[in-house]
């Protein structure tokens, strides 16, 4: 059933966010319409929300790119059916796309950015149909939960995939306990890594980490990169690992001193993939890479194609979500980014739309547009 409006939290401007109402656009084939059961809140929406970071689309529009619901309206072979939009959506024609790396298609959409002004902090959303992921079997596992699997789980399925992670390597990552690392923590264990470190400034978060993907933690809060190294040289010596080639190492926090701390680690043969965003410049002496024979990759996003293993990998509990998840009414969306942006909360949030026609809005409206979505690039993490 298409509905008559859009409910949705809308971006107004940086910092402001608006309770209103937006068109349904006019469905073309191959598009669907989305009833949104879960949209997990991101740092990449508080970039834009506190930061300014620009959007594709100017504002004002709706954020959110990690979404779970159900197709009711729209493209046939979808309709009816309980899905998971993911964050990267690439064109599927370009000489990227036909080459596998579609992640990185420079004509990409991605929801709550450059989609229009559509995005997860709603009660629906248009999107392409092609690359839905059909939930299927999802065990016990609430449908809104899987929302996080859109950026949250599939990023570091991704880096992986760039590190070409086997059973049996070893594995370091820094931000271990964070919403994306916890994820990329129990994505190594899950692909087989035989060992995998965790480092975080976050003691509590570390500790619980080792019930799920972490043989070994380091806290380096006050300690210097020579302490980290120590520490670490100290596990691998216990365990009879070398300590001096062959470790991937995985940078999720996007920060200067985390990023400077992945290169101080980097040693022969090994691999820093960078997973996290940040701002601020890092100094390198390239030379290292050469003289180590080392690797240094950047991962963006997540192919389409890659979701249902991903999915499989949640249901299956090779990934846990629920310890690491919490669901909270969309009306709650300006306390959620609050308590994101000062660090407060202690699991990833998923907001559940929770509209109700009697509150108050601000109503914008226009006539059905044509296309939900123009040209443009998109960022993430």
């Amino acid at each position: 059933m298409i509905p008559k409006s859009i409910q949705t939290w809308q971006m107004s401007e940086p910092g402001k966010l608006l309770r209103t109402e937006i068109p349904v656009p006019e469905l073309q084939a191959g598009e669907a319409l989305v009833e949104i059961r879960g949209c997990g809140v991101c740092h990449t929406d508080l970039s834009y929300f506190y930061m300014g970071v620009p959007t594709v689309h100017k504002g004002p529009l709706s954020l959110g790119h990690e979404i779970a619901g159900v197709v009711v309206a729209g493209d046939a072979r979808v309709l009816g059916e309980e899905v998971i939009i993911p964050a990267v959506l690439p064109c599927n024609k370009c000489e990227l796309c036909k080459t596998g790396r579609g992640n990185r298609c420079l004509a990409q959409k991605m929801p709550g950015n450059s989609m229009g002004i559509y995005g997860g902090y709603s009660s629906h959303i248009p999107v392409p149909a092609e690359d839905l992921c059909i939930v299927g079997n999802r065990g016990k596992i609430p449908l809104e939960h899987l929302s996080v699997i859109a950026d949250a789980v599939t990023t570091p399925y991704q880096a992986a995939i760039r590190a070409r992670l086997q059973p049996g390597d070893r594995v370091i990552i820094i931000g271990a306990g964070g919403g994306v690392g916890s994820f990329m923590t129990q994505m190594a264990k899950g692909l087989g890594a035989a060992a995998v470190i965790g480092i975080d400034i976050n003691e509590e978060k570390l500790e619980f980490m080792k019930g799920y993907g972490a043989d070994f933690t380091i806290n380096p809060k006050g300690k210097s990169a020579k302490d980290v190294k120590e520490l670490f040289k100290a596990f691998c010596k216990e365990k009879g690992l070398p300590a001096n080639y062959g470790w991937k190492i995985f940078e999720v926090t996007g920060s200067k001193p985390g990023q400077e701390l992945a290169l101080s680690l980097l040693s022969f043969t090994g691999m820093l993939i960078v997973v996290g965003y940040g701002s601020d410049e890092t100094s390198y002496m390239l030379s290292k890479l050469m003289a180590f024979d080392a690797e240094l990759i950047g991962t963006w996003g997540c192919l389409p194609a890659y979701y249902p293993e991903v999915l499989e990998m949640c249901v299956d509990g090779r990934i846990a979500l629920e310890p690491f998840v919490e669901t909270r009414p969309m009306s709650q969306i300006a306390q959620v980014f609050d308590e994101a942006h000062h660090g407060k909360l202690k699991r990833r949030v998923i907001l559940t739309p929770d509209f109700d026609e009697n509150q108050p809005l601000s109503t914008q409206r226009s006539q059905r547009h044509r296309r939900p979505w123009g040209k443009g690039l998109c960022f993430s993490r």
